[in-house]
C-alpha cells in the first residue's frame, strides 16, 4: 500500500499540470515542494531500482501472482522514470559530474523520456491507485 500512495504522490509531483487544473491554489505547495523536487526524484529513482531488482529476483511469483507482480515491475518502471526525470539535474551535478560519456548519455535519455512525462504521471496515479486496491483484496 506504501508504495501505491508513494507513486501517486511522485506521479502528482511530476505532472503539476494535472493537480492545477483541479485545484488553482495548489501553485502555492508545489512552489514550495520545487527546492526538494531534485532530491525526490532520486529517492524516488533508487527505490523503484530496488522495487526492480526486488520483481527480478521474486519471479516465482509469476505462477502463484501474476498480476501482482506485474503491477510492482510496472510501478518500479514508472517510478524509476519519474524519478529520474525529476532528479536529472542532481544525479547529472552530484553521480555524473565526472563522466561527459555518462552526462551525455543521461541527457540523450531524458530527451527520449521527457515528452512522454504527462502520460507516465497519469500511469503513475492508475497503477498506484490499483496497488491501493489490489493490497486490500488480495492481502
Amino acid at each position: 500500500m506504501i508504495w501505491g500512495i508513494s507513486l501517486i504522490l511522485l506521479s502528482i509531483i511530476a505532472v503539476p499540470s494535472l493537480l492545477l487544473s483541479k485545484k488553482p491554489n495548489a501553485q502555492e505547495l508545489l512552489e514550495k515542494i520545487e527546492p526538494y523536487q531534485g532530491w525526490i526524484g532520486i529517492v524516488f529513482c533508487f527505490w523503484g531500482l530496488w522495487g526492480i531488482i526486488t520483481a527480478i529476483l521474486n519471479l516465482n511469483w509469476l505462477s502463484s501472482a501474476p498480476i501482482w507482480w506485474a503491477t510492482l515491475l510496472t510501478g518500479n518502471l514508472v517510478s524509476v522514470s519519474l524519478g529520474f526525470l525529476l532528479g536529472s539535474s542532481l544525479i547529472n551535478k552530484m553521480i555524473l559530474s565526472n563522466n561527459a560519456h555518462a552526462q551525455a548519455k543521461a541527457a540523450e535519455l531524458r530527451e527520449k523520456i521527457a515528452p512522454k512525462q504527462g502520460k507516465l504521471g497519469l500511469v503513475g496515479i492508475f497503477i498506484g491507485i490499483w496497488m491501493i486496491t489490489a493490497s486490500f483484496l488480495f492481502l
